[in-house]
């Protein structure tokens, strides 16, 4: 147990000091191009699958409602939560289609797209991104491994160096909660 317990920690740590160095300029990107779109009146988009779909509901959530402070609401929605348009999308198209389906529905020119795929190669989230970039929406990823299929695709694409599931989704939701914050911050000046 204990070998366990400080292994899991290491590796953790490892992850953070290398997704520090590694992201701080498309991260800075990724606010920026966020901001643009608050700023504009326009919104966020998160989607992505499993765990990077309870992260896609968690922001959105982070900005709607709060983050540290009260403030008035941000425009963010998660993708992932209408089970009657995913299942119908999925039943009457594929799987691939649930996301490129409502970006295409609700997406607008200048908002933020956010796919989240820890491969970087999730067929629905890279169809999204797709989508995004033909409506005029910014087409950003949040990744790991080598970002995969998003490099060429998401712009701004900030990629966990890590090959490990779970040091990626823990690098994903740090992240996350750092662009609310500034955004939060933003919006409070």
């Amino acid at each position: 147990m204990n070998g366990f317990f400080d292994a899991e920690f290491a590796e953790h740590e490892a992850v953070v000091a290398a997704t520090r160095e590694a992201v701080r300029a498309p991260f800075a990107a990724l606010v920026a191009a966020c901001r643009t779109a608050l700023d504009g009146g326009n919104k966020i988009m998160f989607f992505g699958n499993g765990g990077s779909a309870a992260d896609a509901q968690h922001l959105a959530a982070e900005l709607v409602v709060r983050y540290k402070v009260n403030r008035a609401p941000m425009a963010a929605i998660a993708l992932t939560t209408d089970s009657s348009i995913l299942t119908a999308a999925a039943n009457d198209f594929d799987f691939d289609s649930i996301f490129a389906l409502q970006v295409r529905a609700l997406g607008r020119p200048g908002d933020v797209a956010l796919g989240i795929s820890t491969s970087g190669n999730s067929p629905n989230v890279l169809r999204a991104l797709e989508a995004a970039r033909d409506i005029g929406a910014v087409p950003a990823a949040l990744s790991g491994r080598d970002g995969g299929r998003l490099v060429g695709l998401a712009d701004p694409l900030v990629v966990a160096p890590s090959d490990v599931t779970a040091r990626i989704q823990e690098m994903h939701i740090l992240l996350g909660h750092m662009l609310c914050d500034l955004l939060e911050q933003a919006a409070a000046r």
